[in-house]
């Protein structure tokens, strides 16, 4: 794969367009994995992070998830080429 324009010579399909494909699932388990912690802080005397705050916050944080999930999916593919 060649790191320049992160698409393996004649395979598939590249990170970006992965990424752009996965992030409305990535950016989904962020929103859930934020919910869940918020709930947990509630152990700790903090205030529960809302639903609709949980999925405010994952649009910008689903972002660098999705890179990293597109990257290991273009990977993974890249792997089951050879």
């Amino acid at each position: 794969m060649n790191p320049d324009t992160d698409k393996a010579p004649d395979k598939g399909w590249s990170v970006r367009k992965l990424a752009v494909v996965l992030y409305p699932f990535t950016a989904a388990a962020v929103a859930i994995n934020l919910f869940m912690l918020g709930l947990m802080w509630q152990a700790l005397g903090l205030p529960a992070i809302s639903p609709v705050n949980a999925l405010i916050l994952a649009v910008p944080l689903g972002v660098p998830a999705t890179i990293l999930v597109a990257r290991w999916v273009r990977r993974l593919m890249d792997e089951a080429d050879t």
